[in-house]
């Protein structure tokens, strides 16, 4: 055999992924929020690319409609939601609801007696978030506006405002007096009356260095900072604990009392910083639109409000074109109205896919936006690929950072893929519908029948859901809530007060 170079030809097939077709990839995973940004950055990159101008006459938004299952008609509600079909007025926002969670994540201890604070915004007019966050004072603006009214001492408002600048969100001073003193070079007994000073104003409790400190500086104001309730204050681990007798006997007050102490005791604001914090209304914009039709089924439609319509300004392209003498220039302005062309089609693309994808979910979850959570059905990306045509990793990018809103509130389209566990129609039950059946047994639980975590799983048995004890503990936990010994102490704690 001969040894030596020689050359071959071979044939082969590869996948070669050109760039505009990564940048469509990238724009089908990317929420109306990033594409309008992307927009943005395209219209000042190509001079050829334009908002769109005015609507057509009678122009719609491009949706689709999904017909109600086949059997069921649309009842006088879904009739009356829906006005009169053609013609109606589009989507108002203005009834969306939304809850947002101000807790910050703080150590248990602080959030043991009374959880985490939420805001929410029921029926009626939607304000105007911009205007809204504009007008907002934070916290520390808030107190150093007070600073000049209770002190006119220069040295004692400058180490003030030093202190209100080392607030948390929540009215906690996180930093100790003698690294408050160290930092400005002032004497700890000055560091300390400053403190003082900040822990006078409004809101009551803000600038203490712990929970207890900032009920006690509440319960003072309030003039009930008597030895009971410092010795209830002093042991708010027992109070979260539920160790009701061992408070009693530490207090020295008998069961009325104590239980009058108890309510006082939440009463107060263990976060009061909180009121100013900065609000997260609006970071969460729906991209897809799904509405109730008089047919009894859902009109389904992008919210165009953060989609700006692009279109090739032709005038300026005709403009530019008579100038360009040379090869060059003119390369140049075909590459532009090529690449304006080819965006205007991924979007218009992207919008269609979405559509399709939404309709396909919202068909396969009829029963959750007619009736609720309890009918969300096990869902996988592959069942909805296959309906509709289209690869899972596909249907897995149209889904991600993207959010729905029905009256039902606002999701992400994650949320309507669940696993399942089964159940005796055979079809079936999303984890999420467990999850709040589970919620609902443990909410209707009295005093003194508190369900362990066996009777949780009989009951659902007998309702049709195969669980074994510890998927129902797997579920309890998931939603935050405590095992039945934990939830027995709460509910006798709060049988007292």
């Amino acid at each position: 055999m001969a040894l030596g170079p020689r050359l071959d030809l071979r044939q082969s097939q590869s996948l070669v992924m050109t760039p505009q077709l990564q940048q469509a990839i990238k724009l089908l995973a990317a929420s109306n929020l990033e594409i309008e940004t992307f927009i943005a950055e395209a219209l000042e990159a190509n001079p050829l690319l334009d908002t769109g101008g005015p609507a057509e006459p009678g122009a719609e938004p491009e949706r689709v409609e999904v017909a109600p299952p086949a059997g069921e008609e649309a009842t006088a509600d879904q009739l009356m939601l829906a006005g009169g079909g053609e013609g109606d007025a589009p989507l108002d926002l203005s009834s969306v609801d939304r809850d947002w969670d101000t807790g910050d994540g703080s150590a248990p201890s602080r959030d043991a007696e009374w959880g985490a604070a939420a805001t929410s915004i029921g029926d009626g007019e939607m304000p105007d978030w911009e205007q809204l966050r504009a007008a907002e004072v934070t916290l520390a603006e808030h107190l150093e506006g007070q600073v000049g009214a209770l002190t006119d001492n220069p040295r004692e408002r400058f180490i003030a405002r030093h202190i209100i600048g080392l607030l948390d969100d929540a009215g906690y001073l996180a930093a100790t007096l003698e690294e408050v003193a160290e930092d400005l070079g002032v004497e700890l007994y000055e560091a300390e009356a400053a403190l003082a000073l900040v822990q006078s104003m409004d809101p009551s409790g803000v600038g203490a260095r712990s929970l207890a400190e900032c009920i006690a500086i509440q319960a003072r104001e309030a003039d009930r900072y008597d030895p009971c309730m410092a010795a209830l204050i002093s042991n708010l681990d027992l109070v979260a604990r539920g160790e009701i007798e061992r408070l009693k006997r530490l207090c020295r007050v008998d069961d009325e009392d104590f239980a009058d102490m108890l309510r006082e005791l939440r009463g107060y604001n263990p976060r009061p910083g909180l009121a100013f914090a900065p609000s997260d209304a609006g970071t969460v914009v729906p991209d897809i639109l799904v509405t109730p039709n008089a047919g009894g089924g859902w009109d389904i439609a992008l919210n165009e409000e953060t989609l700006p319509k692009l279109i090739v300004n032709r005038g300026y392209y005709l403009e530019l074109n008579a100038g360009a003498t040379s090869r060059e220039s003119q390369g140049w302005l075909k590459e532009k109205l090529a690449d304006a062309h080819w965006l205007i089609r991924a979007l218009d693309q992207r919008q269609k896919t979405i559509l399709k994808t939404a309709a396909e979910i919202v068909k396969q979850q009829d029963g959750f936006f007619r009736r609720g959570v309890s009918e969300l059905r096990p869902l996988t990306l592959r069942e909805v690929a296959e309906q509709i045509g289209m690869h899972e990793s596909t249907v897995s990018r149209v889904t991600s950072n993207k959010y729905l809103w029905c009256e039902r509130g606002t999701f992400e389209l994650k949320y309507f893929f669940t696993s399942g566990v089964a159940s005796a129609d055979g079809e079936g039950a999303s984890s999420a519908a467990i999850k709040a059946r589970i919620k609902a047994l443990i909410d209707a639980e009295g005093p003194k029948n508190i369900l362990s975590d066996q009777q949780l799983a009989e009951l659902l048995q007998k309702e049709g859901f195969d669980l074994a004890r510890r998927t129902v503990a797997k579920y309890r936990e998931a939603i935050g809530l405590g095992s039945s010994a934990e939830r027995r102490r709460a509910k006798k704690l709060a049988s007292v007060s």
